[in-house]
């Protein structure tokens, strides 16, 4: 098991002050905290060589939950261990082996060439010379780095310097990556090359893998399991796949008509999702979508039709939704959890 986490809580405290004047003149005095959950109770494994996406809207407590992985943060209570280590500890053996990839973070020097900026990684590593330049090669070809190792940071395009961090952060080969939305802004292309490279670095060292993404197509590309919070707290951990049959009772019938309908009613068969044209999709109760098909395919002119999954973003977002109902029928607000991504 390379990643165990079992009942991780960390809570911040957040001063509250009353607006105004007195506001200020009281928390001057006296200051009023409220606890803040920003990841309460989660607990999950993940073995070697998995890639696991790590879903949930802003303030889920993604971020927070990578800090405390990587040693940035010490948890309030609960334990996590990875490859064997206690994160917290920072022990050197430890850091050598993981690495934190934020996208919207950067470590490279802005006024120097990014090549530079591996060369003192190299020295901190203490990556000796013939692995280094050996791991240069094979970064180099996998993200086509040649043109850009000896230009100003400054100089490269955001898709150029997200390739160029990527491999400053794993020239010392770590066995766990946390990738923290490190396709953030870049356009359609570079994310499918950043998505690529990730595939291989994964098969070529049988990493273990944690991403945090706000683009499903990076999900559903790399991960087969995914773990979903919302406000700290744990709604999924499972097959990406199978969570659509957990939180969505409903499939999706698309149907391109033959000609044009005439008194058909298509709120007779579900929820009319879209129609266009002679073009029409359809939200239908899963246990019954066979039997509304077959009454469409004998009383309408279909000249095609299909039965798929509703999208993965509309099955995240429905589970956000209900859990967010069950935070109010508990009493509870958004204050009350977890602010920190």
């Amino acid at each position: 098991m390379t990643i165990q986490v079992e009942h991780l809580c960390k809570y911040y405290q957040v001063h509250q002050k009353e607006p105004g004047l007195i506001g200020s003149v009281k928390s001057f005095v006296k200051r009023k905290y409220a606890d803040v959950k920003a990841v309460d109770d989660v607990s999950f494994h993940i073995d070697a060589g998995e890639i696991v996406g790590f879903l949930g809207p802003n303030g889920a407590g993604k971020t927070t939950t990578l800090k405390v992985l990587s040693g940035l943060l010490y948890p309030t209570s609960g334990s996590a261990r990875v490859l064997g280590f206690t994160p917290s500890e920072r022990r050197k053996e430890y850091l050598s082996k993981i690495t934190l990839v934020m996208g919207q973070k950067q470590q490279l020097n802005w006024d120097l060439p990014a090549i530079e900026t591996f060369l003192v990684n190299a020295a901190i590593y203490e990556i000796p010379d013939a692995q280094f330049k050996s791991t240069l090669d094979e970064l180099t070809e996998l993200l086509e780095l040649k043109p850009l190792l000896n230009k100003q940071v400054r100089k490269l395009s955001l898709g150029e310097r997200m390739k160029c961090e990527l491999a400053a952060a794993l020239l010392h080969r770590p066995q766990v990556l946390f990738l923290d939305e490190p396709t953030i802004g870049l356009d359609v292309t570079m994310q499918t090359k950043i998505r690529q490279f990730i595939t291989e670095y994964n098969e070529r060292h049988r990493a273990t893998i944690i991403l945090t993404s706000h683009y499903m197509a990076d999900v559903t590309a790399l991960c087969r399991r995914v773990i979903v919070i919302d406000h700290g707290r744990m709604l999924y951990d499972g097959d990406l796949h199978a969570l659509a049959e957990k939180i969505a009772p409903h499939k999706l019938i698309r149907v391109e008509f033959s000609e044009t309908l005439n008194g058909h009613r298509l709120e007779e068969y579900g929820e009319v999702v879209k129609t266009r044209g002679q073009r029409a999709e359809l939200l239908v109760p899963r246990d019954a979508t066979s039997g509304v098909a077959a009454r469409m395919l004998a009383e309408l002119p279909i000249a095609d039709v299909t039965i798929e999954e509703p999208p993965i973003e509309q099955v995240i977002t429905r589970g956000f939704e209900e859990a967010a109902r069950a935070r109010a029928e508990r009493g509870e607000s958004d204050e009350d959890e977890g602010e920190e991504d």
